[in-house]
């Protein structure tokens, strides 16, 4: 009987949530503990991939943690930032953040209406001499890169943050029915904190091909899985599971 179900995420912020109406429905306890974190690369990480930021006259930003590691870097390394420099943007959510950083113009600023560097592209081919920094993790997905060698335009990836596991209290047990992942660096992580483990009846689910991939590589039997036809979101896959349980 499932009871104890921990999300590997952090808290949703606003009360009413899916998970809150599941745990009263149900009467199962969800405890959100994220088993990964982000950390930025120091300047020494950094240098060994030969890359001076000062090179490139824009930089790609996909998130507003990319656009804080890119500023923190540049200090860390003593570069001033050119005021010519120019910000292509994955959403206005990031293009507005810059303004903790620079003074804000639209003439240097663009940014994607729906998410999509793809939408983007018009404005880049219009400075065809542009040199380009992308910003980006570790852990990250390549089509982007693709997509812009497709439309002949050089992306430089720059790494400057790392996503790595997240150190579990030695006091605290990890004794869950239910275990939900959303990455495939928290299935790593588990398995580096807990290398005796088992699963045992302990149900896993997973969200994304990656970490379902990653899961079963790692020995895990996935039993709930998402986005499918069915269950778009993993809280609707957990639900169902949940049901099924009980019938």
């Amino acid at each position: 009987m499932i009871k104890k179900i921990l999300i590997s995420q952090p808290r949703p912020i606003s009360e009413r949530n899916p998970y809150t109406d599941m745990a009263a429905r149900f009467g199962v306890q969800f405890d959100f503990r994220p088993l990964i974190h982000v950390e930025g690369l120091d300047a020494h990480e950094f240098r060994q991939q030969r890359i001076n930021p000062l090179d490139y006259t824009a930089v790609l930003l996909n998130s507003r943690l990319g656009a804080d590691h890119y500023f923190r870097l540049c200090e860390e390394l003593r570069l001033q930032v050119p005021d010519s420099m120019h910000y292509y943007c994955i959403s206005e959510a990031v293009a507005n953040y810059l303004q903790k950083y620079i003074q804000y113009r639209k003439r240097k600023v663009f940014f994607s209406e729906h998410n999509n560097f793809a939408e983007l592209l018009p404005t880049m081919y219009r400075r065809p001499n542009e040199k380009y920094l992308m910003v980006m993790s570790d852990v990250h997905n390549d089509n982007t890169i693709k997509m812009f060698a497709e439309h002949n335009i050089t992306i430089k990836p720059a790494v400057m943050y790392k996503t790595v596991a997240t150190q579990w209290p030695q006091n605290e047990p990890f004794d869950y029915d239910m275990i939900i992942l959303f990455t495939p660096t928290g299935v790593a992580s588990i398995r580096k904190n807990f290398p005796e483990w088992q699963q045992g009846d302990t149900a896993i689910g997973c969200f994304g091909q990656n970490t379902i991939a990653a899961a079963k590589e790692a020995g895990l039997n996935v039993d709930i899985f998402a986005p499918t036809p069915e269950c778009p979101s993993i809280t609707t896959a957990i639900e169902q599971y949940l049901e099924q349980q009980l019938s």
